[in-house]
């Protein structure tokens, strides 16, 4: 099994600036690889591989003009050409979109360094080739400093997968994978059942609710600052737009527009990691648990977003990567998880005798049943049911 690690990196602005550089280096690559396959299908040629561009790469960095390259690790550019090769054989295969080439602006930055160049310590990451010097003193600039000290393992034992460098718009990250071995726990409990919603993000069959984070006054500061920051760089854009001689307006970027709208980044960040972790925060409770089963609802998330007086608050609730976080927390634990029938009736059908409503408003918070009078909470209600679903299976 493997398990990803992602942890900021912390580093200087001279690491910051050869980071940008490589990353640079890999976005050319793949763009000269996707060049490459292009051309060379224009001209009625096979497909070319991976391993054929960089004989062609190879021969390119002989030359003055692109002799900058070997300034850099040769697997950034390698594993460039890689990725670009596969993501032309995923359209062929029709597995996705074509490729397009990727732009400064809009793709976000990001390198490949090989699994055995890399070392990790407690606190700090070394990768490969950051300064061309082989002087002792020089080669510490290769070492970035960690954000979170032993949160990656660490060790002659231990194997690394896939390790990318990225940059989410405020910070650099490293994220790698770990080979370990599938945890089992001794003694399970008995199953649950997960039921997801917009008044409580998750209520479990066992009786335990956790809340709504978007509702807090924490997170709704953070959405009203947001808004006052975006009408001020909208008044900005309005203030300093120009008419060129076509008629058309032209909007001018001033740094007070860059300032701003770097602000309202970090404050997106903020609010994104709030309801992240949040989310971590219920699925891991729910995992350390050790129930021996647990069953979620397959939700229609898109047919709920076209509900326009509660897209917003079903799209901030994101059941997605709750969904996601619960797979493979399960599958670490070796717990069974369970996707119960888009069209079970979960919310309809009575917990106790059975008995299935043939309308349910949602409105109606208190689940009432005609057949034999109980009265519970609508959500407590479905989770059970989806717990039931799964012992009817079993």
């Amino acid at each position: 099994m493997i398990k990803t690690y992602q942890v900021m990196l912390l580093p200087n602005n001279k690491q910051k600036t050869k980071l940008f550089e490589c990353a640079g280096v890999a976005r050319w690559a793949y763009n000269f690889a996707l060049a490459q396959q292009q051309e060379n299908y224009k001209n009625g040629g096979k497909f070319l591989s991976d391993g054929e561009i960089r004989k062609r790469l190879t021969k390119l960095k002989q030359t003055k003009e692109y002799r900058w390259l070997n300034n850099y690790s040769n697997n950034i550019t390698k594993q460039a050409i890689k990725d670009a090769c596969q993501a032309y054989k995923n359209f062929f295969a029709g597995r996705a979109k074509f490729p397009k080439f990727k732009t400064k602006k809009r793709i976000r930055p990001s390198f490949y360094q090989d699994t055995a160049k890399i070392k990790v310590t407690d606190t700090h990451v070394k990768l490969e080739k950051l300064t061309s010097s082989k002087k002792k003193n020089k080669q510490t600039f290769n070492w970035i400093r960690l954000a979170e000290r032993g949160r990656i393992p660490h060790g002659t034992h231990v194997t690394y997968v896939n390790p990318r460098i990225m940059f989410d718009g405020l910070h650099w990250f490293l994220t790698v994978g770990v080979e370990e071995a599938e945890g089992k726990h001794d003694t399970y409990s008995e199953g649950i059942g997960i039921d997801l919603g917009v008044k409580s993000l998750a209520t479990v069959s066992n009786g335990m609710t956790f809340p709504n984070i978007n509702q807090t006054p924490k997170v709704k500061r953070l959405e009203k600052q947001i808004k006052r920051m975006q009408r001020q760089i909208s008044r900005k854009y309005e203030k300093n737009k120009t008419k060129t001689e076509g008629g058309e307006f032209r909007y001018r970027k001033t740094e007070n527009i860059k300032k701003l709208e770097f602000l309202v980044l970090k404050k997106r960040r903020r609010l994104k990691n709030i309801q992240l972790n949040h989310t971590h925060h219920v699925t891991t409770t729910l995992v350390k648990a050790k129930p021996a089963y647990v069953v979620m609802e397959d939700l229609n998330a898109i047919g709920m977003l076209k509900n326009r007086k509660l897209s917003k608050a079903i799209q901030q609730q994101t059941f997605h990567e709750f969904k996601r976080q619960m797979m493979y927390k399960c599958a670490w634990h070796g717990i069974k998880l369970i996707v119960a029938d888009r069209f079970y009736p979960s919310s309809k059908k009575c917990s106790r005798c059975g008995h299935v409503k043939d309308h349910l408003s949602l409105s109606e918070r208190t689940y009432r049943c005609e057949a034999c009078g109980i009265e519970i909470d609508r959500d407590l209600n479905a989770s059970i049911n989806l717990k039931q679903y799964a012992e009817s299976m079993m």
